[in-house]
């Protein structure tokens, strides 16, 4: 067990505490939220750095990064959803990408091939990871709200460029036989 492979386990069990900080009865509590939530998505961008300068690179690692991402982003926006930030159908079309890449990923696996994340799945994370970020920060009423309905809609688009750029790239695995 890796000094990435710890962060990314670590990055899942602070999303518990994210959810539990989005539901608390205090004003404090979105904020308390919005500093794990942070805190969890630098974990994501330096696990990835230390895992390629130390060539600490796993299977396990290239397996469970990008679950414990789509946990850690689509929990924050089922959140949002709830507190009537985040329409519903952006998420459920980001949420069923995500269960389109896994299933794709779990097939690819059961066939002896891992998946690494692609640079438009990585570009999908992060524009999400900033547009939660944006959101729990609240600008309604300020100029950067149009910045936080922007990031909403290139989210969406990214969602399903990545989900074609990765059928496209690993179309193979759909027809490989056993």
């Amino acid at each position: 067990m890796n000094l990435p492979n710890k962060l990314t386990i670590l990055r899942m069990i602070m999303i518990p505490f994210f959810v539990i900080a989005m539901h608390l009865p205090i004003s404090s509590g979105r904020y308390i939220a919005l500093v794990i939530f942070i805190a969890a998505s630098l974990t994501d961008t330096a696990d990835g750095y230390i895992a390629r300068k130390y060539d600490l690179i796993t299977d396990f690692g290239k397996f469970m990064d990008p679950l414990a991402d789509k946990l850690l982003v689509c929990s924050a926006m089922i959140c949002l959803i709830d507190t009537n930030e985040l329409p519903s159908w952006i998420v459920i079309i980001i949420i069923a990408r995500e269960f389109i890449i896994s299933g794709f990923r779990l097939v690819a696996a059961d066939n002896g091939i891992v998946i690494a994340a692609s640079i438009w799945g990585k570009i999908k994370t992060i524009t999400q990871m900033v547009m939660i970020i944006f959101i729990l920060l609240n600008f309604k009423g300020s100029a950067a709200y149009v910045i936080e309905q922007a990031l909403i809609y290139a989210a969406l688009v990214l969602t399903v460029v990545s989900l074609v750029d990765y059928i496209i790239k690993n179309k193979a695995v759909l027809g490989t036989d056993r």
